[in-house]
Parts: C-alpha cells; sequence; structure tokens
C-alpha cells in the first residue's frame, strides 16, 4: 500500500485486520496492490525450473498479459550497486531486500529465499512499557520536541524474556506526573506502567 509517497505496511496489517464491512470500507479507503515475485504455475508445473528461468518467464507473462496497477511486478536485480541503492530508500517504506538463487528450483514448504533487512538505530527515551515494569513485553518510544515534550516515536518488538529482564533492571517509575498520562498508542494504553 502506498500512503503518502511511501509504502506502508503497517496500514496493509490494519487493513487485514478488518471483518465484513469495515473490510470493504478499507479496501476502498487505503487500495493494495498485489506484488508478484515469481511464478510457479502458469498452466503447467514450473517449480522444477531454476528461479532466473522463471522470473523470465514471468516478467514475459506480465508484459503479454498488459498488467498494471493493481498488480505491479517487483523489481529485481543481480546488479550489488543497484541493491545498495534499494536499501536507501527507508523514507520511503522500504524495510530490506529479499534474495535467492538464480539456479534454484522452487521447493514447496521450505523456504530457500533470503531477507536482508535494513537496521536504522538511533536514540529515543523509553517512555512506557507493555507489560510490567517487572517484565516489558514492548518497550514504547519517544523523543523530546523542541519544547521540551516528550513526543511517542515508536515501539520495540516484543521482547524475549531474557531482553525484558536485562531492560527491567534498568527501568524507573517516572517521578511526578509522566507526560503520556492518559494517552493511548496502538491500543496499548500509558501511564500507569512508565
Amino acid at each position: 500500500m502506498w500512503e503518502r509517497d511511501r509504502l506502508a505496511f503497517e496500514r496493509l496489517q490494519q487493513r487485514l485486520a478488518r471483518r465484513g464491512a469495515a473490510a470493504a470500507q478499507a479496501a476502498q479507503e487505503w487500495p493494495a496492490h498485489f506484488v508478484a515475485f515469481d511464478l510457479v504455475h502458469r498452466g503447467d508445473d514450473l517449480t522444477g525450473w531454476p528461479y532466473a528461468r522463471r522470473r523470465a518467464a514471468w516478467e514475459a507473462l506480465f508484459a503479454e498479459r498488459g498488467l498494471a496497477a493493481p498488480f505491479t511486478l517487483c523489481p529485481s536485480t543481480t546488479d550489488p550497486a543497484l541493491a545498495r541503492e534499494w536499501l536507501s530508500w527507508t523514507a520511503a517504506g522500504v524495510e530490506g531486500l529479499c534474495f535467492k538463487r538464480l539456479e534454484e528450483s522452487y521447493r514447496g514448504g521450505v523456504r530457500s529465499w533470503r531477507k536482508y533487512k535494513v537496521r536504522v538505530t538511533t536514540e529515543a527515551v523509553i517512555g512506557a512499557v507493555t507489560g510490567s515494569l517487572a517484565t516489558p513485553r514492548t518497550l514504547l518510544l519517544g523523543r523530546y520536541d523542541p519544547a521540551g515534550r516528550l513526543q511517542y516515536v515508536g515501539r520495540s518488538t516484543t521482547l524475549s524474556r531474557a531482553a525484558g529482564r536485562a531492560v527491567a533492571d534498568q527501568l524507573a517509575p517516572p517521578h511526578g506526573a509522566h507526560p503520556w498520562t492518559g494517552w493511548t498508542f496502538f491500543g496499548f494504553p500509558v501511564g500507569s506502567t512508565c
């Protein structure tokens, strides 16, 4: 999905969670593209073909049928410089790249492709947690704006038990009123668990 000139995977997740009339409304409000990167059947079984041959067949079929939005052919390259450029598109919502061997056949039920996820690091304040201070499950993160207000910027992935215990040793309840008291983020109440 595209939203404000960037990929919005989180919006796709929100849309998938809807049912019934809400799902139909979400489809109108947030139209999705179908992005395909492999072809395993086109009337005949292509799973024994190497990926390079399947990809060429998919590109030919895509062109032959004149497919266009909402159908999208996933970009593909063997050029490392172009792949590095794609990895710099995080502002557009690119989270990483998937890659697979050109000579590999398709094996159902076996993940033969790999993923390289872009890791962007920055400093943030732990403003709150889900779970408890003793066993946090996720960290709700913030940064101070120029006026000195703590602004929510995101949350961590779910912490393992070991990571939660390690973080818990570093947490302390806030002194005085917490700047996020009464706010709700992603459905998690914030305030008393800070």
